[in-house]
């Protein structure tokens, strides 16, 4: 489906008003989308029309996505030594590092550090963790989501049952590393680190960069309505 088939399609759609989901739970706004489209649901990476992903949120929505991981070349530190050093136990028993880190020091003294050219986890003593170059995080950035339909939808909710107005859609490309840089000083993306003690190395799930879906728009530097 080409840009300009989805934006005939969608006229049609914000026609229909409120719309009773298609599936029960959080996946049924995107899947009754995906289905008004005539779009399959499928697993794969591959992007959803001519080139973009397609998202559907509730409008105000305070749900986080996670935009990528990535942990090439990042550790400052080795991992088994900073879980050790500064992890806590996580819900099966193991030391782990299993923190959201923001600008402001947490529980074990870790937190982000943002200057233009990249971020870091530190510690209040002065040691760094890890490190992300803001040039390597723009370039993963524009890898995974070149460019994003984002479709943003009023709820609520009859007889226990949800319906969706899909009011709103959105095409948005483009960043740069000074883009990035705001949003994690303005911490509308936040840093999952997900690491754990597994006896002789860390077991490494990924650092996710995730975000508020109505913040999505910040991230990019081309924005308008379709």
């Amino acid at each position: 489906m080409t840009v300009l088939e989805f934006s005939q399609k969608m006229v049609e759609i914000r026609r229909m008003g409120y719309i009773k989901t298609m599936r029960n739970g959080p996946t049924g706004i995107g899947y009754t989308l995906e289905t008004l489209l005539g779009i399959r649901e499928n697993n794969t990476a591959h992007p959803d029309i001519a080139g973009a992903e397609l998202k559907a949120h509730r409008t105000d929505s305070g749900t986080m996505i996670t935009l990528f991981t990535f942990n090439n070349k990042a550790w400052i530190m080795p991992p088994l030594e900073a879980v050790k050093k500064y992890g806590s136990l996580d819900k099966d028993g193991r030391q782990g590092l299993y923190y959201t880190m923001s600008r402001t020091p947490n529980s074990a003294g870790l937190f982000l550090y943002v200057t233009d050219a990249a971020i870091s986890v530190r510690h209040i003593s002065g040691a760094v963790v890890a490190e992300w170059r803001m040039a390597a995080l723009s370039e993963r950035f524009k890898q995974k989501l070149p460019k994003l339909i984002v479709v943003s939808a009023f709820t609520e909710e009859r007889a226990g049952v949800e319906y969706f107005n899909y009011h709103r859609a959105q095409l948005m490309c483009g960043t740069s590393p000074e883009l990035l840089a705001g949003q994690f000083r303005s911490e509308h993306i936040k840093v999952d680190l997900r690491l754990h003690d597994k006896g002789t190395m860390a077991r490494n799930h990924g650092t996710g960069f995730r975000v508020y879906e109505r913040t999505l728009p910040c991230l990019f530097s081309n924005v308008h309505d379709i």
